[in-house]
Formats: structure tokens, sequence, C-alpha cells
């Protein structure tokens, strides 16, 4: 009987917590951020370079089914986002190697954010993930008020790190410079 009632009132106040979240946000053109970050047992190079290779995203970002690099600044995304496939475009606006590649989505599922690379040692590297996004749909809201794409972005960082570390090395490396404007 016991169990029952704390079930019955966690449900209660996970349904208060995301009424609130959800009246918060009044659900129209709503923007939600995540932070998170993660750190790798390779240098802080060999993380960037890794990161670079944007194509390489679906080997670790389980949701994303392709990635298309269009040149030094433009990227084509695949994904699945609250089961449905969408796609956008994002152009990357500023990136300093082993320091940061930020972008912003210039179509469809709107987005943008940075990756920054820190230097822990010489074997080691924080990378932060900032990431700012607008849910589209009540199951995106829905997924948003409960955490799902901050859990999501926590486990793709998780899996970079488990890939890297395990390869040792990075697939390649783009060392080109993007201004910010």
């Amino acid at each position: 009987m016991l169990n029952r009632v704390v079930t019955v009132a966690a449900l209660a106040v996970g349904g208060l917590l995301l009424s609130k979240k959800l009246k918060k946000d009044k659900g129209f053109g709503a923007s939600s951020s995540i932070a998170e970050s993660v750190e790798v047992n390779v240098p802080v190079s060999t993380a960037y370079n890794q990161w670079t290779q944007f194509e390489d995203f679906p080997q670790f970002m389980k949701s994303v089914k392709e990635i298309r690099q269009l040149d030094d600044k433009h990227l084509h995304w695949r994904a699945n986002v609250a089961g449905e496939e969408k796609q956008w475009d994002a152009e990357i606006t500023e990136q300093i190697p082993d320091k940061r590649i930020a972008w912003r989505s210039t179509s469809g599922v709107k987005n943008g954010g940075v990756v920054t690379f820190h230097k822990i040692s010489d074997t080691c590297t924080r990378i932060m993930l900032q990431m700012d996004y607008e849910p589209d749909g009540a199951l995106e809201k829905l997924g948003d008020a409960v955490g799902a794409v901050r859990m999501e972005a926590r486990a793709n960082l998780t899996n970079f790190k488990e890939l890297l570390e395990k390869r040792g090395s990075e697939t390649g490396a783009w060392r080109g410079k993007v201004a910010q404007h």
C-alpha cells in the first residue's frame, strides 16, 4: 500500500512539474537550452580533430542518421527527432582549432550552440556542449519537458568518449578556421 501511495505521489509531482514547464513555455516558439560536458582521456587536438569529422556523428549519436558536409561551413543533417525523421541545414558560424565550434541551423529544426574543448592535461580534455533548440509539436515539447534532449546529449557525449578512447586516435581532422560574423 505504501509503495502505491509513493508512486501516485511521484506521478502527481511529475505531472505538476510538467504542467508548470509547459505553461511557462506557453507552447509556442519557446526555446530550451542544455549544457553538458564530458572528460575524454585523449589530448585536446585528438578530441577536436575527431569532432570535426561531422559525417562520423552517426557512429556515436544514435538519433542521427546522416550528416553531409556540403562545404567548410555548411552541413545537412538527417535525424530522428521524437520518433519522426527530420532534415535541416546548419551553418558553422565560428571554428577555432582546439578551442570551439559554434553553429546555427539555417532551415528546418531550429537549433544552435557551441562545443568547446578544454585542456585538462596532456592526455585529458573536457568537452562542453551548450545548445539552444526549439521543440516543435506536442511530442517534442513533452520530451523536452521530461529532459529527453538533455539525456540524449549526455549519452552522445559518453558515446563519443567511449568511441574515441577505444580507438585512441582521430579518423581525420579539419584544422581550418571559420571567423564569427
